[in-house]
């Protein structure tokens, strides 16, 4: 990181300290993302945008502007530019927000389920009710305990009390919230540690959900499980299923529109008739 910032000093009006602050914050989102730790990968346009927009909602729109100039400054320093046109480029070509299709997440599930050990089982498991069925990113899975997920009894609605900058409570989807409830419950009554993924690491950090990945075993026919892209497919569900802007924006954690124009370009139109009806207040 530091040597990022030595070949782009001389080139830019920024100081070292200015470059450093907002490239550790970069460096950290890429790993909560599975990204290799390399100038190319963390400085791609797609993915400071991609960054600027969902790594840092705490800080206000002047500060997101404040960092994509830096970035960008940064990267042109040492890459070049990303474009002859100086455009930046489409976000929805990102990998981390393209959906997994209905078939992919049967493999996914077929993956998880043929592991050879339970804990990975149980692990893979546990990141895909979290990802497909909340839509958890990998910061919120790692603080969450076991209790934190919640139900009143068969039948009743399974709840997650999401931890971090983005509080909130979140419903998980019906067709997922069985397996949910199940591995929740099986870490309550073996008496494991009060987290709910990976109760026996010993130590929690950054990198607890891509070290577990990385442990796993990998099947060339199935893709490869990353959170951001079970968010992604979670987020164009709930699009695609009609739900009120207002509540995807609560359940989602993000503050504004902007943090689901990644995935807008996934989500199903309407047909034609149907969008006249809606628009008319008809439908």
């Amino acid at each position: 990181m530091r040597q990022i910032v030595r070949e782009a000093d001389p080139l830019l009006p920024y100081t070292a300290t200015e470059l450093l602050g907002v490239l550790a914050k970069l460096a950290l989102f890429a790993d909560s993302q599975g990204l290799p730790a390399t100038a190319g990968a963390w400085l791609s346009g797609e993915f400071i945008e991609f960054f600027v927009l969902n790594g840092c909602p705490a800080v206000g729109e002047a500060t997101q502007g404040n960092y994509r100039s830096r970035l960008l400054r940064l990267r042109e320093a040492v890459i070049g530019p990303a474009l002859r046109t100086g455009k930046p480029v489409r976000l929805s070509a990102s990998d981390a927000s393209r959906p997994y299709s209905p078939d992919e997440q049967v493999a996914l599930w077929g993956w998880a389920a043929g592991q050879p050990t339970a804990t990975l089982r149980s692990g893979c498991r546990v990141l895909l009710a979290l990802g497909l069925g909340v839509g958890l990113d990998s910061p919120e899975v790692v603080p969450l305990r076991v209790h934190d997920v919640r139900t009143a009894g068969t039948g009743s609605p399974v709840t997650v009390a999401v931890r971090g900058p983005r509080t909130r409570l979140v419903v998980c989807r019906q067709r997922i919230e069985g397996v949910l409830a199940h591995e929740a419950e099986v870490a309550r009554q073996e008496g494991l540690a009060r987290y709910l993924f990976r109760p026996d690491a010993a130590g929690r950090g950054k990198n607890t959900v891509t070290n577990f990945l990385a442990r796993t075993v990998k099947d060339p026919r199935v893709p490869a499980l990353s959170m951001g892209r079970a968010r992604a497919t979670w987020l164009v569900a709930l699009i695609d299923g009609g739900l009120p802007l207002t509540v995807i924006v609560a359940a989602s954690g993000v503050k504004t529109l902007h943090g689901l124009s990644r995935v807008l370009p996934f989500a199903r139109p309407a047909a034609p008739q149907a969008a006249t009806d809606l628009l008319r207040g008809t439908a």
